[in-house]
């Protein structure tokens, strides 16, 4: 589930409670979390509405002036559920405090390394993870498209497997492209790349 940036900061202050969304079947769960740029937002409730139901109230609390300004929101898309989502601001993201790290004691460096060799081992594409942390580090801010271009790889499998080495906290996304984390020069320095 993503979110507009600019409704981001209001989630995390409280003054945005909810998210409308009009999907064939829901793609979050109660109680489940979501990465953001503002850390990790919260899903506390979820259910289907119908359009007459939302008030401007519903459309003030997630972020909107009125009701019609919140179903325009929705774009084209006629079909689908209308979700009204409760939402609240959960905690900062802890991999941020993971890619941070530079200090790994010998047990935390075979733990991460065991972690990324699975990720060699258990895919179709064989060996990757190096190749791609490297593409990354000798060209920061090149989006999926370049990446794409300089490994090989194809764009949409490329930006999902950066993500795992987002989670691993070795990479960094930026508004534009990708860069590696602290953490992810000390796994590379450690392994002589």
């Amino acid at each position: 589930m993503l979110f507009k940036e600019i409704h981001l900061k209001s989630i995390k202050s409280g003054e945005i409670t909810l998210a409308f969304r009009k999907w064939h079947k829901a793609s979050v769960k109660i109680g489940s979390l979501v990465h953001t740029t503002v850390g990790l937002i919260k899903i506390d409730d979820i259910q289907v509405v119908n359009e007459i139901d939302i008030t401007d109230q519903d459309a003030v609390m997630a972020g909107y002036h009125e009701t019609l300004q919140l179903l325009k929101s929705f774009g084209p898309n006629n079909r689908g559920n209308i979700y009204k989502i409760t939402v609240s601001y959960h905690s900062a993201d802890p991999r941020i405090k993971l890619r941070e790290q530079t200090e790994l004691s010998e047990d935390q460096f075979n733990e991460l390394k065991n972690k990324v060799d699975k990720l060699d081992r258990l895919s179709k594409q064989g060996f990757w993870t190096n190749k791609i942390l490297l593409a990354i580090k000798e060209n920061p801010n090149l989006h999926a498209i370049g990446i794409a271009k300089l490994t090989g790889f194809e764009k949409e499998w490329l930006k999902l497997n950066i993500r795992k080495l987002k989670n691993l906290g070795l990479t960094i996304s930026q508004p534009v492209g990708y860069e590696i984390s602290p953490l992810g020069n000390e796994y590379l320095n450690r392994h002589g790349l």
